[in-house]
């Protein structure tokens, strides 16, 4: 979280009203300048100085953090809805041998008509493409969450000091391909289409993806994972 601290008071007060109220709620600030730490504090959140490194960075500063057994991934922009956290917690209970659980999402602002539509769209390409490079589904980083066990056998794995990598694909790389990620179409989200508005950020998302994938090259090239997975 950086800067947001409208977003992040609609955001925590969703999770202030789940079904199942979270076992605590740590909010990472990466070098806010406005009133985002006072906000996370003003709803009990425990909030994690973090300054620089990028979203990898901190995205693990939070993980580190966590104590709980499981962790639960969402961005200062997401909408939860009011079961979130129950169906993360039913989904690990009913799946002993999942490590990381994924769902999907809806667009909270922008066009009424193309809110769901859009968001399929992007996230069915976002499956469609890199399944294949990972050999298994990968995680949506606005809407997961995995065991607390897993992060603490990856975390010295993941690129927390690279700044263009994607922190949820990456996750997804080294979580897999012989843990399971499963995922729940139960397991909604309302996200912010803002970063799609300009074609500029868009583009560095793109570059960003790009680089997340080649980045475990060439020891996690798709064959190679693959192979992995099917004689594991």
């Amino acid at each position: 979280m950086k800067d947001d601290a409208e977003n992040l008071r609609r955001c925590l007060t969703a999770l202030s009203t789940q079904t199942v109220a979270p076992f605590e709620v740590v909010v990472v600030d990466n070098g806010s300048a406005d009133d985002s730490a006072d906000v996370a504090r003003e709803f009990g959140a425990r909030v994690v100085e973090h300054v620089g490194g990028g979203i990898p960075a901190a995205s693990a500063a939070g993980y580190d953090a966590a104590t709980g057994e499981l962790i639960a991934r969402l961005d200062a922009d997401c909408l939860p809805p009011a079961n979130w956290v129950q169906v993360i917690d039913e989904y690990f209970g009913d799946h002993v041998g999942a490590s990381a659980v994924t769902g999907g999402a809806h667009f909270t602002d922008g066009p009424v008509r193309l809110r769901r539509v859009g968001a399929a769209l992007y996230l069915g390409a976002y499956f469609v493409v890199l399944a294949p490079a990972l050999g298994h589904p990968p995680i949506f980083g606005s809407n997961c969450a995995l065991r607390r066990s897993v992060w603490q056998e990856v975390s010295p794995l993941v690129h927390r000091t690279d700044e263009l990598v994607h922190d949820d694909l990456d996750l997804a790389f080294h979580i897999g391909p012989l843990r399971r990620i499963g995922y729940s179409r139960e397991l909604r989200m309302g996200i912010s289409s803002r970063p799609f508005a300009d074609w500029a950020a868009f583009a560095l998302r793109v570059r960003r993806g790009w680089h997340s994938v080649v980045v475990h090259w060439p020891v996690d090239l798709p064959w190679r994972r693959w192979q992995r997975r099917l004689a594991g």
